[in-house]
Parts: C-alpha cells; sequence; structure tokens
C-alpha cells in the first residue's frame, strides 16, 4: 500500500483545501508538475506549465500567440505580468510549510522587450528573495529562447495559515 495520491484523470482543477493543508508547498507544486494534480485552470488558459519546481525557484514554459495581442499588435502585456506573478509566486509556495497558504500584495513588473506571436518559447523563473513568518518577496525574468530579457519582476507576498474544512475564519 502507498500513502501517493492517484495521478489526477482531470487535466486541469484546484486541488482540494484539506489536501493543500496537508502537504508543504513544494510537495504540492511538485505533484502538479508531475501530473499527480491537476493543472490550475489558469495554466490551461493562456498555456503555460512548470519544468523546474524547487525550493525557492520556479520556471514556467510558454509560446505566445496572436490570440494575446492587443489593440496595437503585440501581446497584451498582462499575458507577461501573469507568467511572472505565477512563477514569483510559485518560488514563494515552494518554500511554504503544510498548512501555510500566500496571496500577492503587490506585483512590480517591468517591460524591456515587446512580445508578439514571433517570439516563441519563453521562459518565466521566479526566485525567493526572502521568506519571514508573514511576509515574502520574490524576483522574476522572462527570457526568450535565445536568452534576452523581456520583462522582470519583483513580488511581495503575504504568508498566512489555511484554514482547516471545520475551522471558521474567526476561530
Amino acid at each position: 500500500m502507498t500513502n501517493e495520491l492517484p495521478r489526477s484523470i482531470s487535466p486541469t482543477g484546484v486541488v482540494a483545501a484539506d489536501v493543500l493543508a496537508s502537504m508543504s508547498g513544494l510537495d504540492v507544486l511538485q505533484r502538479i508538475a508531475d501530473g499527480r494534480f491537476p493543472a490550475p485552470p489558469i495554466a490551461a488558459l493562456l498555456g503555460f506549465r512548470p519544468v523546474v519546481i524547487e525550493n525557492g525557484r520556479a520556471v514556467f514554459v510558454a509560446t505566445p500567440d496572436a490570440r494575446l495581442y492587443n489593440p496595437i499588435g503585440s501581446v497584451h502585456g498582462g499575458y507577461a505580468a501573469t507568467l511572472l506573478d505565477s512563477c514569483m509566486a510559485c518560488a514563494v509556495h515552494s518554500m511554504l510549510k503544510a498548512g501555510q497558504g500566500y496571496t500577492t500584495v503587490e506585483l512590480k513588473v517591468n517591460f524591456v522587450r515587446p512580445l508578439s506571436a514571433d517570439t516563441g518559447e519563453v521562459h518565466a523563473e521566479g526566485k525567493i528573495i526572502h521568506l519571514g513568518r508573514q511576509i515574502a518577496s520574490a524576483e522574476g525574468r522572462l527570457i526568450d529562447a535565445r536568452g534576452r530579457l523581456l520583462a522582470h519582476a519583483t513580488t511581495t507576498c503575504l504568508v498566512f495559515r489555511l484554514f482547516q474544512a471545520e475551522e471558521s475564519p474567526a476561530a
């Protein structure tokens, strides 16, 4: 008999709160990366996937296309911001203990080069800068296949205790 949870049959979804609360952030993210947990719906919507999940670091790959264009014919900046927010937040998540959660409270993005359907595959890498009891910070870089910097960012996340199903937030 094994303690491993079964491989997910649904390609996207949200892991149950009680399961999230029972595992470290690194364990949750590694299970998402290897398919034992479903990928979050945002990953399917924007077409990105994790390629590296380790303590304090998360790397996602994606390929922008014309469906993401804004009215001036380039990929909307929100796409790059979302990739960076995701990889930086996952770098924070990878450092959390069982029972801890987080949320982004501040995001700062600098756009260096435009993205287009011709950009090709991009890598969004997030690295932890600081993990405190209640506040964490991380940095991120969005790079194209030629190694050129497209955008860079920083984030601040609030770290908090996850509530169990039988608990109320007022407890």
